[in-house]
C-alpha cells in the first residue's frame, strides 16, 4: 500500500484538502495556515502521480487511498475541501462512507459518471495531441490558459505551470500505464453531509453545469457562483475563498476552540 504524501498541522475538527488534477497539494498554500489558525486540524495530500506521491505498479483507487490515509492518521470524521478532480474523489468518498464525512466544500468539482461535453472533450483531445507530439510546454500552457480565470496574476499562473509540468513528468516517466480500480458508480444520494458547491462564471460549461446540478442530487447541498472566477478560484482570489471556506466550516462543524 502506498501512503499518500501529506502535510498535517493544527488541532480541532479535521479538514482534508483534495487538489485538482492540474495541481498538487501545493495549490492549498494560501489556505493552509489560515485554516489551521482558524482552529482546525488541516490535512493535505498528493494523489498518486502528483506532487511527491509516485504512481503505483498495480491498480489503485483514489477513494481507497483517501480512506486509508484517514485511517493511518486516526481521523474518524473529516470535512472535505476539494477542487475539480479532488471534488469528484470527495463525492465518491462521501457516498461510499457517509459516516466519515461531516462537511464538504466543493470548488468547481467533477462528478462521478459525468460525460464530457464539447468544451471539455475538445480540451482533452488537444492536450493529448500536444503530449503525443512531445510538446510538453504547449500542454502545460493549454492547462494554464484553460483553467485559470481572468483574476489570476502571473505568479499564480507560474505556480500552476510548475505543478502541472511536474505532474506530466511524473506520469510520463511511469514504466507502464496502471489503471484505476473500477468501484462502480456511487449513489450520491447517500451523502448526508452539508455541502457547499462553488462554481466560477468563467469556467468551462461542464463544471458550471455540475455545480448547478449537485444541489438537486445531494440531500443537503447549496450552490454559489463566483462571478469573477475560472476553474481554480482558491488560487485566483485566495483571500476571498479562504474567508468563504472558514465561514462554511464554522457554520457546519462543531466550533473549534479559539486558537
Amino acid at each position: 500500500m502506498i501512503t499518500l504524501c501529506r502535510d498535517v498541522d493544527g488541532s480541532g475538527p479535521a479538514v482534508l484538502l483534495l487538489h485538482s488534477s492540474v495541481c498538487d497539494r501545493r495549490m492549498w498554500d494560501p489556505q493552509w495556515l489560515p485554516l489551521r489558525d482558524a482552529g482546525y486540524q488541516v490535512i493535505r495530500c498528493d494523489f498518486r502521480g502528483f506532487g511527491e506521491t509516485p504512481l503505483p505498479d498495480q491498480p489503485y483507487s483514489e477513494v481507497t487511498d483517501v480512506l486509508d490515509l484517514l485511517d493511518t492518521l486516526g481521523v474518524r470524521q473529516v470535512a472535505l475541501v476539494a477542487a475539480s478532480f479532488g471534488g469528484r474523489v470527495g463525492l465518491e468518498v462521501a457516498a461510499r462512507r457517509p459516516d466519515r464525512v461531516n462537511g464538504m466544500a466543493l470548488l468547481c468539482p467533477g462528478m462521478p459518471g459525468h460525460r464530457p461535453g464539447p468544451e471539455l472533450a475538445a480540451f482533452g483531445r488537444r492536450e493529448d495531441e500536444l503530449i503525443e507530439a512531445g510538446d510538453l510546454a504547449g500542454a502545460v500552457e493549454l492547462n494554464v490558459t484553460t483553467w485559470l480565470g481572468p483574476e489570476a496574476d502571473e505568479p499564480t499562473r507560474q505556480r500552476v505551470r510548475d505543478m502541472q509540468r511536474h505532474a506530466f513528468e511524473v506520469q510520463l516517466a511511469a514504466v507502464e500505464d496502471v489503471p484505476r480500480l473500477d468501484l462502480g458508480e456511487p449513489d450520491l444520494g447517500r451523502i448526508t453531509a452539508p455541502c457547499l458547491v462553488v462554481s466560477g462564471r468563467h469556467d468551462l460549461a461542464d463544471f458550471r453545469q455540475i455545480a448547478e446540478r449537485l444541489p438537486g442530487v445531494l440531500p443537503n447541498a447549496r450552490h454559489r457562483e463566483l462571478p469573477w472566477a475560472g476553474h481554480l478560484p482558491s488560487l485566483e482570489r485566495p483571500a476571498e475563498v479562504t474567508t468563504l471556506l472558514v465561514d462554511f466550516l464554522r457554520e457546519t462543524l462543531p466550533h473549534p476552540a479559539t486558537p
